[in-house]
């Protein structure tokens, strides 16, 4: 994901505390917020995460649209929609907290799989005083509306899954393939593309 250079200011609210930190151990993105950054990196040593405080980053993402957050595993890294700093500062700190939620999750469960918005993110979430945390956003931020053109369906559970793009490789059927094979791939609940209707 190329990026290229973009000067952002943000203003702090005056009953934010802002940490000093010492300097990062790696390059850091030009549209990095340090300010942000060295939040995050204090409250994962806060919970006992000392790797996560010494890699966390978040930056700003100008090309974010509808989406108010993202979290990158095992990047450690959050980025966050420029349009949220046209919102009220708590959308802001809640949106940063939920996505380093995502990534303390990750880092407690290490190679073990967990959900998204599990209870390992939920518990994060109450850790980091936004409990009872919603998967997604009603910020109101324009979203796109793309077609799903392509349907592949599982011969297994008849599952249908619409995608806007084809899928580019062999891909299964998710729920079955961890109900019938321990989450492994199995070549019997390949999604298969369903013919359009005519």
């Amino acid at each position: 994901m190329g990026r290229g250079m973009l000067q952002l200011e943000f203003r702090w609210p005056s009953w934010l505390h802002v940490p000093q930190v010492s300097a990062p151990s790696r390059p850091r993105s030009t549209r990095e917020d340090g300010g942000l950054t060295a939040w995050c990196a204090e409250a994962s040593n806060g919970l006992g995460l000392p790797e996560l405080a010494r890699k966390v980053g978040v930056s700003w993402n100008p090309r974010m649209q509808t989406t108010a957050g993202r979290a990158w595993w095992p990047d450690r890294s959050i980025e966050l929609n420029p349009k949220l700093r046209e919102c009220a500062p708590e959308e802001l700190w809640r949106t940063l907290k939920h996505e380093l939620a995502h990534l303390i999750a990750y880092e407690r469960c290490g190679r073990r799989h967990t959900d998204p918005h599990g209870p390992e993110w939920a518990t994060a979430c109450t850790e980091l005083g936004i409990p009872g945390e919603h998967p997604f956003h009603t910020l109101p931020f324009k979203r796109r509306r793309m077609k799903r053109n392509h349907a592949y369906i599982c011969s297994n559970c008849l599952t249908t899954i619409h995608r806007v793009k084809p899928l580019q490789r062999t891909v299964a059927c998710y729920d079955c393939c961890r109900k019938f094979n321990d989450g492994a791939y199995h070549d019997r609940f390949r999604l298969i593309k369903k013919k359009p209707v005519t």
